[in-house]
């Protein structure tokens, strides 16, 4: 059993799938770091000093020892933005690497070796040729 999950996980397959999912949870948090950061401030503030991650729908206010029930919309505009980034950067990879694959495949095989059949007949024809 040991073996077979060696084997399993040593597979260029599962290593590339774990080393992908590593870098894209880096790249979430590098995306998300910049939608909250840097590009949502600069559209609160056109839109008059509006803090997205504040705006909310208060359902019930606290009182006492029971929180306040709100629905976040603005957290969740920041979400969509986060994923709408993700999904167009991870989108331009994809075509990327589509358009390497069709380089790749536009180059023409080589055409493959004449037979020992074909060899032998073209010596007798030069041979032939040469009488």
């Amino acid at each position: 059993m040991w073996k077979e999950f060696k084997e399993f996980i040593m597979r260029g397959n599962v290593v590339d799938m774990a080393v992908g999912i590593v870098i894209g949870a880096a790249f979430g948090k590098i995306v998300s770091s910049f939608v909250k950061d840097v590009l949502m401030p600069p559209i609160g503030m056109l839109l008059g000093n509006m803090d997205f991650s504040q705006l909310m729908i208060v359902l019930r206010e606290a009182s006492g020892d029971t929180p306040m029930v709100a629905i976040r919309y603005g957290a969740f505009i920041g979400t969509v933005v986060d994923f709408v980034i993700i999904g167009f950067a991870i989108f331009l990879v994809v075509k990327g690497m589509n358009n390497l694959k069709k380089k790749e495949e536009a180059k023409p095989a080589p055409p493959p070796a004449p037979s020992a059949e074909e060899v032998l007949l073209k010596e007798i024809r030069d041979i032939l040729k040469s009488k």
